[in-house]
């Protein structure tokens, strides 16, 4: 997406990759858009919890801010055969825009430029609504494991194929 790019309603909108100054609003994001599922759960989902700070410092954070507000994210990490969705976080304020789908299609294009022919998610499997967005978005569940990190809880393996550039 081009920088500054205006957006239905005419808003401007971008991407850009953040910074080690992003790390407090990163985290503040991530806690309000996962809270409804932290309510769920007793506990927060991974993306709560986890240090933000490895993944700027590696350039896999991406925001996604709309008049120069932070309105969502995406953490990517590339792995030797396929791009890794780490997290997808978009604030309450900004949700019901399209930017969830827009974050992904974005991750899609970088994926491809990488040249990756997939692109791989994983989610709670509690998160009903998440996994069937993905679904919708082309992602097909390819299985289902306990999560380590929270004893309990099941991940849902996802992926999707894409032509690679």
């Amino acid at each position: 997406m081009a920088k500054g790019a205006p957006d239905k309603g005419g808003e401007s909108v971008r991407i850009r990759l953040a910074t080690a100054g992003d790390l407090d609003a990163i985290v503040a994001l991530t806690e309000s858009a996962y809270a409804p599922y932290t309510e769920l759960f007793g506990a927060p989902p991974l993306p709560v919890t986890e240090d933000y700070g490895p993944h700027i410092e590696c350039g896999g954070v991406w925001l996604l801010e709309e008049d120069n507000r932070l309105a969502g994210l995406i953490v990517l990490e590339e792995e030797p055969d396929q791009m890794l969705i780490f997290s997808v976080a978009v604030a309450p304020e900004f949700q019901g825009k399209g930017y969830g789908i827009k974050l992904l299609t974005w991750a899609e294009k970088e994926a491809r430029e990488d040249g990756f022919d997939q692109i791989r998610l994983f989610t709670n499997a509690r998160m009903e609504r998440n996994i069937a967005l993905y679904r919708s978005f082309g992602y097909s569940e390819t299985g289902r494991r306990p999560n380590s990190r929270r004893p309990g809880w099941i991940l849902v393996d996802m992926v999707k194929k894409i032509d690679a550039a």
